[in-house]
């Protein structure tokens, strides 16, 4: 019986700590206008709801819950290092790279060779980019 009950308190126990999940990511924009362009015409994201409607703020969802909130702060010092960036996984890579050259935006490999696709040894192939203010994005099929 004491194993039983050992397994029962072990099942009530994980089933009662809190899920973590994403919520949203907040990014600092120097021009909020110029960035809702990029964000919606070149990563087609969806603008959701905005509850401060101050015209400092924009949101865009990304999927599972979560969501990406734009702040126009033009004086924030920002880190434009690649290894800091924001990932989206999309489910066509070669539509997407064809989109990107459509528009003549620039796009590049991981080790920075410009109009390249970087294949992860996973399998994965991923482009980086960079939104308006310099911040890179990665772009990968692991969608």
């Amino acid at each position: 019986m004491k194993p039983l009950i050992t397994f029962l308190f072990l099942i009530l126990a994980m089933t009662s700590f809190a899920q973590i999940k994403v919520n949203h990511i907040a990014v600092h924009v120097s021009d909020l206008k110029r960035s809702m362009v990029f964000y919606h015409n070149v990563l087609s994201l969806e603008e959701i709801e905005e509850p401060f409607k101050d015209g400092l703020h924009a949101w865009y969802d990304i999927g599972g819950g979560a969501a990406l909130h734009l702040i126009e702060a033009p004086d924030i010092i920002k880190d434009v290092s690649k290894v800091n960036h924001l990932c989206f996984s999309i489910p066509d890579m070669a539509a997407f790279v064809e989109n990107m050259k459509s528009k003549n935006y620039p796009f590049e490999s991981w080790a920075g060779k410009k109009g390249e696709i970087t294949n992860r040894v996973d399998g994965v192939k991923q482009i980086y980019i960079r939104d308006p203010d310099g911040y890179w994005l990665e772009i990968n099929d692991a969608y």
